[in-house]
C-alpha cells in the first residue's frame, strides 16, 4: 500500500494544484456575478463599488457608535412601554377575575336567599304539623285509656277460648308418652303459677303459608315449656325427675338472651323487598311471651323461595357473606355458616299441621268473633294527621306511629333550624365577599385607568427616542450620501443586503475549501515513504519465524488429539456396558416396587377392616356404658352372679357415687336425663378405666332369668326396636298404675324445701337491691363526671378548631377563611358514640370529608391536630411529610402557623421534602449512607447561627427586624427537617 502511494504521489499533488486553481477562478466568477447583480438586479441607478461598500461598513459602525446613547434611551423607553402594557394587561386580568368572583358571590347570595326563604316556609309548615300531631296524640292516648277496661272483659273470654284451643290441639294424635307429658304439664301449671305452657300453644303464625317456615325456624324450641323464672324451671325439672315422667325443655323468661333490637331493625328493613320477612314478625303471641318467641326463632328471615334465600345469604354475585339464617316457605334452611338443608320430613309436616286441624275450626270461629268484638271496642278516634291505613284500626299502633311522627317532626324542625342558621351564616359571608369584590373592582379599575395613561405617555417617549436615534445617525451618514449620491442608504441596504449576504457566504465557503486543499497539498509535499517501508519489511521477517514455530506446535497437538480420540472411544464402550447394567437394575427395582405396592394395598385393606371392627367395638362399648349408666341413674337392680357380687361392693359404691354426681350435674344443667347419657371419648382404648369397669360389671350380670327369645342374638335393628317398644309399653302401663294408686308422699318435703329456698332468695333479693342501688349511684356519679370532662374537652377543642382552621385557610382573596366544626352522634352519652368532623374550605359548599381533595384533607387534619394540642399541649410533634399534598401557598401557611405557635414548651420535628420547611426551620438533620462503614449516618446543620451572622452584618436594621419577629410570634419554629 505504501509503494502504491509512493508511485501515485506526483499525480495527487498535481490533482490538488488543479483543484486550488479551479476554486480561485470560481471566486473571481462569483465576484463578477455579484457586481452584475448590483448593477442590474436591484433596480437602483446608483450602486457602490467594493471599495465604497467597505467604506460604508466603517461609516455605519461609526453611526452606531454615535447613536449609542440615543439607542440606549430608546431601549429604556421601549422597556418602559412594555412594562406599562404588561401592567395594564395584568390589571385587566385581575379585574376579570374579580368580576367573575363578584358574579359567583352574587349568584351564591341569591341561591342562599332563596334557600333561606324556603327553609323558613318549611319551618312554619313543620311547626303546624307538629302542633297538630301532638294534639292528635293526646286524643288517641286519652281514648286508649277509656277502651282498656272494655278490652279486659273480652280478654278473659278470649283466654278461655285459647285454653280450649290448646287442649284440642293436645288431644289430636296424642301418644301415651305425650299424654303423660301433657298431664305433667297441667300438674306443673297447678303447682307452679309461673308455668305458661308450651310455646306452640302460646303462639301461631299470622298466615297458614308461614306454618312450615315457623316450625323449621323454631325447631325443638317449639315444644319447649315457657316459665317465668329460672328457679321455676329448676323446680319443674325436679318434679319431672321425681315423677319419672320424661324429659322436657324449659324457657325461663327472666334469663333468655334474645337478639339485640338494632340487629332486628336492620333485618326488618328487608321487608321493603316483599320477598323477606323477619320470622318473629309473622308470629302472633302475647307480649308477655314475646321474649320466648324471639329466643326460639332469633333473627331468622323467612324467604318466599330458595332463590331469594340464596340472594340474601350469598348475594347476587355469590360473593356476599351475610351471617343470616334464612328459611323458605317450603322448609328449606340456609344457616349462618352457609350450609343448606332442604327436603320435607313427615315429622316436620305433622308439626306444621298443628295449626291447621279441623277439630278446632269451631273454636277459631268463636275466637274470631270475640276478637272482632274486641276490635270494635278498640277503634281509633278520628285524627287529621296522615298515618298508615293499618294503624287506624289499632290504637296502640296508632299512638306509636303518632309518637314516631312527633319525634320525626321535632328532629326535622331542629335540623331545619340548624340548616337555616347555617344558610344565614353563609349568606352573610357571601354578602361580605360580594361587597369586598365590588370595592376591589373599583380599586383595580382606577389602577387600569392610571396604567393606560402610562402606556400613552410611554408611546410618546418612544417616538421621541426614535427621532433622536435617526438624527444622530444622519450626522455621520450625510457626508457619505453626498459623496456617493445615494440619498436613501436604508433602501440600498434593503435592496443589496440579501445579495451581499449570499455573496459573502459563498465566498467564505470557497475560501474555506481552498484553505483545506492547500493544507492537504502542503502535507503531501512533506510526506516520507522510505522509512515506513523499511519498518514493514523488518516486521514481515519476524512474523515468518513465528509462523514456522506455530507449524511445529500444530503437528504435536494433532498427535495428542489422535491419542485422546482413542481414549474416548474406549470410554464410550465402557459407558454402554454400564448403561446396560443400569437398565437391568432398574427393571428389578420396578418389579420389587410393584410387589411392595400390592403388599401395601393388602395392608390398607386389612387396616380398614381393623378400623371398622374397632369402630364397631367402640360403639358397642358406648352402648354398654350407656345401658349400665342408665340402670344406675334409674335405680334398676340388675341381677348379678353370686361370685361377682361378693367382690363388687367397692365397685357398686363407685357406681353410686358416679350416679349421684351425674344426677347433680343434670340438675345444674336444667334437664332430667340428657346429662346422664354422657358420651366418653375413650371407648376406643381397651385399657381405659371406664371400659374395664363396664367390662367387669357386664361379666357379673346374670342372664339366666331372661326368656329364650331375649337371649337370642338380634339380627337387625327392627327386632331391637320391636322388643324395646314392648318393654316401654309395659313400663308406661306400670307407671300409670303407680300414679293411679299411690299419692305423692314427698310433696310435704318438697314444700318445706321450697319454703326455705324462698326465705333465702328473699334475703338475697333485698341484699342485691341495696347493692344495686349503691352501684347505680356510683355509676351515675362516674357517668356525670365522665360526661362533664368529655364535654369540657369537646367544647374547647371545637372552639379552637374553628379559629385554627380559619387561620390556616385565610388569604387575601378569602379574608374570612373556611369553616370547620365537630358534632356528636350521642349528646346524652357522648363518649359512647362517635364524632363527625366537617370542614368547608373557602368558596366551597358543604360536602363529606371523603369528597375533599388531598390538600384540603391535610389542612383539615392539621387543624384538628393543633386544636387538640391547644387543650392538652404535648412536648413535641413528629410530622411525617404532612405537606405532601399541599401546594406552596398552603405549605407557607402551615410553616407560619407552626412558627407562631412554637415556643419553649413545644418542638416540631418535621420530615419534609419542601424547601420552604428547610428555610424556616431552626436546624436540619439529614440521613445518608456511609459507604465506608456500610451503615447509615446523620448530618446536622444549625441554621440559627447563620441568621445571627446575617443580623450582625445588617447592623441596626437587622436588630430592629429581630425585635419585630420576637414581638410578632416568638422565636423561629423549632423544627428538625429531614
Amino acid at each position: 500500500s505504501l509503494q502504491d502511494d509512493a508511485s501515485n504521489h506526483d499525480e495527487v499533488i498535481a490533482s490538488l494544484s488543479t483543484d486550488i486553481d479551479s476554486l480561485t477562478q470560481s471566486e473571481r466568477k462569483l465576484e463578477e456575478e455579484y457586481q452584475k447583480i448590483k448593477t442590474q438586479g436591484i433596480g437602483l441607478t446608483e450602486t457602490l463599488t467594493p471599495e465604497q461598500e467597505a467604506e460604508y461598513e466603517q461609516i455605519r459602525e461609526a453611526a452606531g457608535i454615535a447613536s449609542a446613547s440615543a439607542r440606549a434611551i430608546l431601549a429604556k423607553e421601549v422597556r418602559a412601554l412594555e412594562g406599562a402594557r404588561a401592567k395594564a394587561a395584568s390589571l385587566s386580568a385581575e379585574l376579570k377575575e374579580i368580576t367573575g368572583r363578584r358574579e359567583d358571590a352574587s349568584q351564591s347570595a341569591k341561591s342562599l336567599t332563596d334557600r333561606r326563604d324556603k327553609l323558613s316556609d318549611s319551618l312554619k309548615k313543620v311547626g303546624a304539623e307538629l302542633k297538630q300531631a301532638e294534639k292528635d296524640l293526646a286524643n288517641v292516648e286519652k281514648h286508649a285509656k277509656q277502651s282498656t277496661s272494655k278490652r279486659d272483659q273480652i280478654d278473659s273470654q278470649i283466654e278461655t277460648v285459647n285454653s280450649q284451643l290448646r287442649e284440642a290441639k293436645d288431644d289430636k294424635r296424642r301418644s301415651k308418652e305425650s299424654e303423660k307429658l301433657a298431664a305433667a304439664l297441667e300438674a306443673l301449671k297447678r303447682h307452679y303459677p309461673g308455668v305458661q305452657g308450651k310455646l306452640v300453644d302460646l303462639c301461631k303464625p299470622t298466615q297458614r303459608r308461614f306454618n312450615m317456615a315457623v316450625t323449621v325456624a323454631a325447631g325443638k324450641n317449639m315444644d319447649a315449656i315457657v316459665v317465668d323464672t329460672k328457679a321455676t324451671g329448676y323446680e319443674c325439672i325436679q318434679y319431672l325427675r321425681e315423677q319419672r315422667v320424661g324429659t322436657a325443655t324449659f324457657l325461663p323468661l327472666d334469663s333468655l338472651k334474645v337478639p339485640a333490637p338494632y340487629t332486628s331493625e336492620r333485618l326488618r328493613a328487608l321487608e321493603a323487598d316483599g320477598r323477606y320477612r323477619l320470622c318473629a314478625d309473622v308470629i302472633t303471641c302475647d307480649e308477655s311471651i314475646r321474649k320466648a318467641v324471639l329466643y326460639a326463632v332469633g333473627n331468622t328471615v323467612v324467604c318466599d323461595d330458595l332463590t331469594a334465600a340464596r340472594e340474601l345469604c350469598f348475594g347476587k354475585d355469590g360473593k356476599s357473606d351475610n351471617k343470616v339464617k334464612a328459611v323458605t316457605l317450603t322448609g328449606g334452611v340456609i344457616s349462618k355458616a352457609g350450609t343448606m338443608t332442604g327436603g320435607l320430613t313427615e315429622e316436620n309436616a305433622r308439626a306444621a299441621g298443628r295449626w291447621d286441624e279441623k277439630e278446632i275450626t269451631a273454636l277459631k270461629h268463636k275466637k274470631d268473633k270475640l276478637e272482632a268484638d274486641r276490635a270494635k271496642t278498640s277503634f281509633a278516634p278520628k285524627i287529621t294527621t296522615l298515618v298508615s291505613s293499618s294503624s287506624l284500626s289499632n290504637p296502640s299502633q296508632l299512638a306509636d306511629e303518632l309518637r314516631n311522627q312527633v319525634g320525626n317532626l321535632k328532629n326535622r324542625e331542629q335540623y331545619t333550624k340548624s340548616d337555616r342558621t347555617y344558610t344565614e351564616t353563609k349568606l352573610k359571608e357571601q354578602e361580605t365577599l360580594l361587597n369586598a369584590s365590588v370595592q376591589q373592582a373599583d380599586k383595580v379599575q382606577k389602577n387600569i385607568d392610571i396604567a393606560e395613561s402610562a402606556v400613552s405617555s410611554a408611546n410618546t417617549e418612544v417616538e421621541k427616542a426614535r427621532t433622536a436615534v435617526k438624527e444622530a445617525e444622519d450626522v455621520v451618514l450625510q457626508p457619505f450620501r453626498e459623496k456617493t449620491g445615494l440619498n436613501d442608504l436604508r433602501a440600498y441596504d434593503i435592496a443589496v443586503g440579501r445579495a451581499r449576504e449570499d455573496f459573502m457566504e459563498k465566498k467564505q465557503q470557497l475560501r474555506q475549501h481552498r484553505a483545506k486543499l492547500e493544507s492537504q497539498l502542503t502535507y503531501e509535499d512533506g510526506r516520507d515513504f522510505v522509512t515506513p517501508v523499511t519498518a514493514l519489511e523488518s516486521r514481515l521477517s519476524t512474523i515468518k519465524g513465528k509462523l514456522t514455530k506455530a507449524n511445529k506446535k500444530e503437528e504435536e497437538l494433532l498427535k495428542k488429539s489422535a491419542k485422546a480420540k482413542a481414549d474416548l472411544a474406549q470410554s464410550e464402550s465402557e459407558l454402554q456396558t454400564a448403561t446396560k447394567e443400569e437398565k437391568d437394575s432398574e427393571k428389578s427395582v420396578k418389579d420389587t416396587q410393584s410387589k411392595f405396592a400390592e403388599m401395601q394395598g393388602e395392608r390398607m385393606q386389612v387396616s380398614k377392616s381393623m378400623n371398622g371392627e374397632d369402630g364397631e367395638l367402640e360403639r358397642l362399648r358406648g352402648e354398654l356404658h350407656e345401658i349400665l349408666q342408665k340402670s344406675r341413674v334409674e335405680e334398676v337392680n340388675l341381677p348379678h352372679l353370686k361370685e361377682g357380687r361378693k367382690g363388687g361392693a367397692d365397685d357398686d359404691m363407685d357406681e353410686n357415687d358416679d350416679s349421684s354426681q351425674a344426677t347433680n350435674d343434670d340438675s345444674s344443667q336444667g334437664t332430667s336425663q340428657d346429662s346422664v347419657n354422657t358420651k366418653s371419648t375413650h371407648f376406643s382404648q381397651s385399657d381405659d378405666r371406664r371400659v374395664m369397669k363396664d367390662k367387669k360389671d357386664a361379666s357379673t350380670i346374670d342372664f339366666s332369668g331372661l326368656k329364650g327369645d331375649l337371649k337370642a342374638r338380634l339380627t337387625s335393628d327392627r327386632d331391637e326396636k320391636k322388643i324395646r317398644s314392648g318393654f316401654e309399653q309395659k313400663l308406661a302401663k306400670i307407671h300409670a298404675d303407680l300414679e293411679a294408686i299411690a299419692p305423692n308422699m314427698k310433696a310435704n318435703d318438697a314444700f318445706n324445701k321450697v319454703g326455705e329456698k324462698l326465705k333465702e332468695s328473699g334475703k338475697d333479693f333485698e341484699d342485691a337491691k341495696v347493692e344495686a342501688r349503691d352501684a347505680v349511684a356510683a355509676f351515675n356519679k362516674v357517668k356525670s363526671i365522665r360526661a362533664k370532662t368529655f364535654n369540657k374537652a369537646f367544647s374547647a377543642i371545637d372552639t379552637a378548631l374553628k379559629t385554627i382552621y380559619r387561620d390556616l385557610t385565610k388569604s387575601s382573596k378569602h379574608p374570612l377563611g373556611g369553616n370547620a366544626y365537630l358534632s356528636l352522634d350521642d349528646t346524652d352519652e357522648p363518649y359512647l358514640g362517635g364524632l363527625k368532623y366537617n370542614a368547608m374550605p373557602p368558596m366551597k359548599r358543604f360536602r363529606d370529608m371523603e369528597h375533599l381533595s388531598g390538600g384540603e384533607k391535610t389542612v383539615a387534619a392539621l387543624a384538628l391536630l393543633f386544636s387538640i394540642h391547644s387543650f392538652k399541649p404535648a412536648p413535641f410533634f413528629v410530622m411525617d411529610e404532612v405537606d405532601a399534598a399541599l401546594d406552596n401557598v398552603n405549605v407557607l401557611k402551615v410553616c407560619n402557623y407552626i412558627r407562631q405557635r412554637s415556643g419553649d414548651n413545644l418542638q416540631c420535628i418535621v420530615i419534609s421534602l419542601k424547601d420552604m420547611f428547610y428555610e424556616l426551620s431552626e436546624s436540619l438533620v439529614g440521613v445518608c449512607r456511609d459507604v465506608g462503614l456500610g451503615s447509615s449516618r446523620t448530618l446536622t446543620l444549625d441554621l440559627s447561627k447563620y441568621d445571627a451572622k446575617d443580623e450582625d452584618e445588617e447592623g441596626g436594621e437587622g436588630e430592629k427586624r429581630e425585635g419585630e419577629v420576637l414581638e410578632g410570634g416568638g422565636k423561629r419554629a423549632r423544627g428538625v427537617v429531614a
